[in-house]
C-alpha cells in the first residue's frame, strides 16, 4: 500500500522585499534576495529541521527564487548530505507573479485591492491570481505522489523519509488548500505563515 511520507513545508527566510517594497522596482522578484535576519532565520530551520528528522533520509524541492534558493542552501548545511537522496528545482511552487519590473504605488495599491476582492480569485495586472498558483501547486502535488511511489518501487521506505519543500507564503497555503479540500472561504481566512517557519504534516 501507499501513503505519503512526512512533508515538511518552508517559506523562505525574509526577504529585501518582505521589508522595502521598492527592491522591486529594479531587481525582477525571482532574483530578490533574503536579508540578514533572513539568514539567520533560514539557519534556525536548518537546525530545526535537523532535530525532526534525525538520520532519516530527504528529498527536497525549492522554488527557484534566490530568497528560495538561499533559504535552501543555509537548511541544507544543517543535514547530513549522505541522507539526502535529492534535491529538485520546481518552478511550479513559485511566488504568485505580481508582473515585471514593479511600480511601487501601484503594487502597494494593487495588495489593498486584493484584500477587499479576496487572495484567490483578484488577478494582478499582466500577473497571476491566486486560482493560477492553485492550479499549479495542484499539478506539482501530482508530481510528488508520483516521485514517492517512484521511490518505493526502487526500495526506499517511504515510513523513514521525509518530503521537504522551500517555497513561499501564498504557495504554500494553495498547497495545504488543496492537500486538505479546504473551500476558498477557509482559504481567505488563512494568513501565511511566519518567515522560514516549518510547517510539518506527520505521517500517522
Amino acid at each position: 500500500p501507499f501513503s505519503t511520507p512526512n512533508t515538511v513545508r518552508i517559506r523562505h527566510g525574509e526577504s529585501l522585499g518582505n521589508v522595502d517594497e521598492s527592491a522591486y522596482v529594479s531587481t525582477p522578484d525571482w532574483k530578490v534576495p533574503l536579508t540578514e535576519a533572513g539568514q539567520q532565520q533560514a539557519i534556525q530551520a536548518g537546525k530545526q529541521l535537523k532535530k525532526l528528522v534525525g538520520d532519516e533520509q530527504i528529498f527536497m524541492y525549492y522554488s527557484p527564487y534566490e530568497r528560495t534558493k538561499e533559504t535552501m542552501d543555509a537548511v541544507c548545511k544543517h543535514l547530513n548530505k549522505d541522507r539526502i537522496i535529492s534535491i529538485r528545482e520546481e518552478p511550479r511552487i513559485s511566488e504568485q507573479q505580481f508582473g515585471n519590473f514593479q511600480n511601487v504605488d501601484e503594487v502597494v495599491q494593487a495588495k489593498q485591492e486584493r484584500h477587499s476582492f479576496g487572495r484567490f480569485y483578484y488577478r494582478f495586472k499582466s500577473g497571476e491570481a491566486g486560482l493560477d498558483v492553485y492550479s499549479r501547486v495542484s499539478s506539482f502535488i501530482s508530481t510528488l505522489v508520483r516521485d514517492c511511489q517512484q521511490y518505493q518501487k526502487a526500495g526506499y521506505d517511504l515510513d523513514n523519509i521525509n518530503v521537504v519543500i522551500i517555497t513561499h507564503g501564498l504557495a504554500l497555503r494553495l498547497f495545504l488548500m488543496r492537500w486538505f479540500q479546504f473551500n476558498v472561504q477557509e482559504f481567505e481566512a488563512s494568513e501565511n505563515p511566519e518567515n522560514a517557519r516549518l510547517i510539518v504534516m506527520k505521517k500517522v
